[in-house]
């Protein structure tokens, strides 16, 4: 389970480091940038930035075009070799792509890590909506409580770790839908769990709902979720009471069966 981003020892912290990465982070912000536009974005001096972006192009990490920087390709492929080392993407993509081919509508993969939700894949259906938006979660990770997947992923952990990760991180409201209040989320938690499923009803975005199921270990340990999102018009009734929650339990317990029989086939004893 990773520890939120405040609980690293402070003493062993390289400052030279950390004026790197908010260099990437910037970059990641803003796009592309000047010298002037990173000295102003991070308030440090000239000379420290062209320092660090020597280093950083150096490595490989930043490219420069004309006068502007910006991240190389590099992260891509850093990007698709973290993803491809995942247990829950490398036995949930193709049960993904199949919800996503039975729905029509967005079929998402997520996981929790620093106390946020993080997109590891998502598969547009035939009459899925949305698709800007859709992308842009893939690129940045967000709340936990706002979001059927993350709702999925909080009902399984332990409570003290969901009242640190509420501690941090707090309850912001994105649409009048969205849970705000400690003692509400922690009953549609214990709904959550009970009933194996979790909703999202217009929470995170107007006029959009999901349902979505939590991934386990054979020891019960929350991996991720799954869900499935649509627009309110096509999603309710049966739909988002039944037929909807019936499918992605099913295939979150398939997945977990693909789990589970990857590690016990690491444990036959090796006979040669």
């Amino acid at each position: 389970m990773s520890k939120l981003p405040n609980q690293g020892s402070p003493s062993r912290t390289l400052s030279t480091v950390v004026t790197a990465v908010n260099v990437i982070r910037a970059l990641e912000e803003l796009g592309n940038a000047t010298v002037d536009d990173l000295v102003d974005h991070l308030d440090v001096s000239k000379t420290t930035m062209y320092n660090h972006l020597a280093t950083l192009r150096q490595t490989g990490l930043v490219v420069k075009n004309g006068n502007a920087y910006e991240l190389s390709l590099q992260f891509l492929l850093l990007g698709e070799f973290v993803r491809n080392q995942h247990i829950l993407y490398e036995a949930g993509k193709k049960e993904i792509e199949k919800l996503a081919k039975q729905t029509n509508e967005y079929a998402h993969l997520s996981t929790e890590q620093h106390g946020l939700r993080i997109s590891l894949f998502k598969v547009r259906g035939e009459k899925a909506v949305g698709d800007k938006y859709q992308t842009s979660k893939l690129q940045k990770p967000d709340y936990l409580h706002s979001s059927a997947t993350g709702k999925a992923i909080l009902s399984q952990l332990p409570p003290e770790r969901t009242a640190e990760i509420i501690d941090f991180h707090g309850l912001p409201g994105k649409t009048g839908n969205t849970i705000t209040d400690r003692d509400e989320l922690r009953e549609e938690l214990a709904e959550t769990r009970e009933r194996g499923y979790s909703y999202n009803d217009e929470e995170e975005v107007e006029g959009l709902r999901a349902v979505g199921a939590p991934i386990k270990d054979r020891d019960g340990s929350v991996l991720g979720a799954l869900s499935v999102s649509a627009p309110t018009s096509r999603m309710k009734g049966t739909q988002f009471q039944e037929t909807i929650p019936e499918m992605v339990t099913s295939t979150a317990n398939v997945i977990e069966v693909n789990i589970n029989m990857a590690d016990r086939s690491s444990d036959t004893p090796n006979l040669g």
